[in-house]
């Protein structure tokens, strides 16, 4: 998934700012030139101690080039307002975007305590900027005179969308509306902290402690192995320990027969946040939903889906409904035929009981090898973490001719991160990627692609980008290296896809540069290639057994191609789930005295959802919509984007080749470096030379 790694002000993206107590000090990391390969920030030398200082000496230099812009005696144009207002903050986003990635990354209880200090003062900055009448006046005089000045497409999208961000960001308010909006904004801000706060807690305090080895009956080796290394970093006295992390849980539950401990770990799952402790999101939740519709209500707005989605490809909730409810009855359908092939397996064992919501992944299994003689974890020996990754190195060296190179002496910010660098086809220099694949307890769950620096060109100089990718994948043991499940093959190509956005954009400005397009646009380059990952052809590249080296056999290759649209009724349906879910929140006209728990299970109940499926994110862990706003009334975007990833394709597979050279190109021009300088679906359609079709989702879901 694309998950923005801290909530940025709509109208600042990236110009994130604070303050502190702390004075400059000439040794500060941030306030000096990186002197390190490729200018990438000096992890190694940066303490806790030099956030603050830096945010507070950041925010005094960007104060005074918003007051140069705001007192300019001369006219408004777009090089002294709006192109100075996005190259403004330099300092601010240097220690941003390290601060706010390391936060998400690898965090500690005083990496927290400066969160929370600072994040009410990042909201006021953010506030005193859109709220600014002169700034705003200025930024209006150019948008009304555009026509006066010969701008590019890339300045007057710029131009609009800054135009559009203050607007949305409250402009247009009367005195008193600002400093509500002012006061919502802040608290908002707060609100997300504590859910995201709560929720790590929570992951990290649920284990489950095994010391009888018949109740890991049925589990593969590799899943015990990793269990007694989660047992010694957890400093516990039992031999095995198994926690709510994916990498830790589902193969429990895909391969555990102890049904009662299956269940165990999955309500441990499926309950953070709602366990009525000092964690409990329900209240937060609540809150947030309450705010978020009185600021839609502010800015003219019935709901705050109508507001979120009046700047995105879909416009309005009734497009977005519509899409997920023409998914929605084959997705449930072929759910409840999933159901009955599983309960009719588990009756045949002589089982009484109706299956539930946590034997899922379990009978799953049973009926993939029944049907199909397919048994995933056959697959994960082939799937090295190191090959996987060179696997994806190789599909975009096909597809654009770049090249990857580890940079051994680059600075990270922790052992398991490494860095490589990106060169174009002619040997120029595109970029630094940082790969952080495995979990640990500073670190949220889930997977994301994040920038430590922009791309951008100021003054004649293109600075190019240093872009992260971050994971929870499987992680090596004693035993073993880290070798992957289908699914985690598939998100680190999905996070890939981000990367190749952010890396081979070439825009001018920061505001439209790499991934800083619609939401419900930016999910395209990262489903997309996704399709690349499992091709066979693309598997003859780099599956290869760890052991013997031999590449993975056809037979195997068959037999996962015969079963990949199974169990895509459960994986459908669950997305949908939460999709709906969080629709069906910020569609509210009236959100006094929310009961969240009522609230989710009637939205269920509304739309048929069998009791046998949870939705993939419940209310109190749902961190794309809770934890900032960035998917909030948004979570459709993977489903409207599957919409443009399955057709584009499409285009490779009309072509004859999933490397084909005219394609790719036409993609790489059109999407890849475009970024969001231009209207999405323009892009896609030059990209295209069609309209997208809507029935490639069904299709490529094996729905229809």
């Amino acid at each position: 998934m694309r998950s923005y790694p801290f909530a940025l002000l709509s109208i600042l993206l990236i110009m994130i700012s604070s303050c502190a107590t702390k004075k400059r000090t000439e040794t500060n990391p941030f306030l000096t030139t990186y002197t390190t390969p490729f200018g990438v920030p000096p992890f190694d030398k940066i303490q806790n101690k030099d956030y603050l200082p830096a945010f507070e000496e950041g925010m005094k230099l960007h104060n005074r080039e918003i007051d140069a812009i705001v007192n300019n005696p001369q006219a408004p144009t777009f090089k002294n307002t709006i192109e100075a207002l996005d190259f403004s903050g330099e300092t601010l986003k240097k220690v941003s975007q390290v601060f706010f990635n390391i936060t998400e990354s690898e965090t500690n209880e005083e990496l927290q305590k400066i969160s929370e200090k600072i994040t009410p003062i990042i909201t006021e900055h953010g506030d005193n900027i859109a709220l600014n009448e002169k700034l705003f006046s200025r930024i209006k005089g150019v948008h009304d005179n555009q026509d006066k000045e010969n701008l590019t497409t890339e300045q007057k999208r710029v131009l609009d969308e800054y135009y559009k961000d203050f607007v949305r960001s409250g402009a247009l308010l009367n005195e008193t509306q600002k400093e509500r909006m002012r006061a919502i904004n802040k608290e908002l801000a707060n609100l997300s902290l504590k859910f995201g706060n709560n929720l790590l807690k929570e992951t990290n305090s649920f284990i489950i402690e095994v010391n009888n080895e018949a109740d890991l009956s049925g589990l593969p080796e590799s899943v015990k192995t990793a269990a007694a290394e989660e047992a010694k970093q957890h400093k516990s006295k039992a031999k095995w320990v198994f926690t709510v992390q994916k990498p830790s849980m589902l193969p429990f539950l895909q391969y555990a027969d102890n049904r009662q401990l299956r269940e165990k770990l999955y309500k441990g799952y499926i309950n953070r946040g709602d366990n009525d402790n000092e964690f409990d999101n329900k209240a937060i939740d609540a809150k947030i939903i309450k705010l978020r519709l009185e600021k839609a209500n502010l800015l003219g707005f019935k709901s705050f889906a109508d507001f979120t989605l009046d700047n995105k490809m879909a416009k309005t909730p009734e497009r977005v409904m519509a899409l997920l409810n023409g998914i929605w009855t084959p997705a449930l359908q072929r759910a409840k035929e999933e159901l009955a092939d599983m309960q009719k397996l588990s009756d045949s064992e002589g089982n009484s009981f109706k299956l539930q919501s946590w034997d899922w992944w379990y009978y799953t299994e049973k009926v993939r090898k029944a049907k199909y003689n397919f048994d995933e974890d056959a697959l994960k020996p082939y799937f090295k973490l190191e090959n996987v990754l060179n696997g994806v190195f190789m599909v975009a060296n096909k597809l654009y001719g770049i090249s990857f190179t580890e940079i051994k002496n680059a600075p990270v910010y922790h052992p398991d991160v490494k860095a490589f660098e990106v060169k174009d086809a002619d040997g120029s220099f595109l970029g630094v990627l940082y790969t952080d694949y495995f979990p640990r307890p500073g670190k949220r769950q889930g997977a994301w692609m994040s920038n430590f620096r922009d791309q951008y060109v100021h003054n004649g100089k293109e600075v190019r980008p240093v872009i992260v990718n971050v994971g929870n994948l499987t992680k090596p043991t004693a035993d073993s290296p880290s070798l992957l499940t289908l699914d985690e093959v598939e998100t680190l190509f999905h996070e890939f896809g981000h990367a190749m956005h952010g890396m081979l954009t070439k825009c001018s400005y920061p505001r439209v540069s790499g991934t800083s397009v619609a939401r419900d646009f930016v999910e395209l380059p990262s489903q997309l290639m996704e399709h690349w990952a499992t091709h066979p052809e693309v598997l003859k590249m780099y599956a290869r057994h760890y052991q013997t080296g031999e590449l993975i056999p056809d037979s195997l290759i068959q037999k996962m191609e015969n079963a990949s649209k199974f169990n895509q009724g459960f994986m459908t349906t669950e997305l949908l789930a939460a999709a709906i879910l969080d629709m069906k929140y910020h569609s509210l006209q009236n959100a006094d005295n929310l009961d969240i728990r009522k609230f989710e299970t009637d939205a269920m109940n509304e739309i048929g959802l069998i009791s046998e499926i949870v939705p993939r994110y419940r209310s109190t862990y749902f961190k794309h919509i809770f934890d900032g706003d960035g998917y909030s009334a948004g979570y459709y975007s993977y489903l409207w984007a599957e919409v443009l990833d399955a057709d584009a394709f499409n285009a490779y597979e009309e072509a004859g080749n999933i490397f084909d050279q005219q394609v790719a190109t036409r993609y790489r021009q059109n999407i890849l470096e475009k970024g969001g300088s231009e209207d999405p679906m323009k892009l896609y359609k030059q990209f295209r030379l069609a309209e997208p079709n809507p029935n490639a989702l069904l299709k490529n879901r094996g729905l229809k």
